[in-house]
């Protein structure tokens, strides 16, 4: 059975269930802890964060349900040409099948067309299989934060020029 798998912008009838997927990644990777995305207000309100100028969050649809999303975000603080890569999550059972990665390449399509240089973005050890596609994708480590996110709680730090 072949699996149709579309891709589309967020609409305001996704906050529910986009809230649900990311916390149900963040438990099953035992991350659901203070200064992470787990506890950010923001992330049951996703379609009205994403309203912000020179943002966009894009959700994979497989044979019509929800399977993950993934953002880019123009986070206070960050340096000149900056976004973030924000809420990239994919429910277990679509994950290694090429989803994740479309994601990221649509959100590093859009991100040089609303004319960022740079993305940057914050992870943990624990989400180690996406920290290696992070780096096969080019995004090489840093040793701090940039930018105001709030997410105090996370531990790993990386930058990709989109030159």
């Amino acid at each position: 059975m072949n699996t149709e798998i579309s891709y589309r912008n967020i609409r305001p009838d996704d906050d529910r269930e986009l809230a649900g997927l990311i916390r149900a990644v963040f438990r099953e990777f035992k991350i659901d802890k203070p200064g992470t995305v787990y506890f950010d207000p923001t992330t049951d309100h996703l379609f009205e964060l994403f309203r912000t100028k020179g943002s966009v969050y894009w959700i994979a649809e497989a044979d019509g349900r929800m399977a993950g999303g993934c953002g880019i975000f123009p986070t206070p603080g960050l340096p000149e040409g900056f976004a973030e890569l924000v809420k990239f999550y994919l429910l277990p059972e679509w994950r290694g099948k090429g989803i994740g990665r479309t994601l990221m390449d649509k959100c590093f399509i859009s991100a040089k067309d609303m004319g960022y240089s740079h993305i940057y973005l914050e992870s943990l050890p624990e989400l180690e299989k996406a920290v290696s596609m992070y780096i096969k994708s080019g995004f090489a480590f840093i040793d701090h934060s940039l930018g105001e996110s709030g997410h105090f709680g996370c531990n790993i730090w990386m930058v990709k020029d989109l030159a």
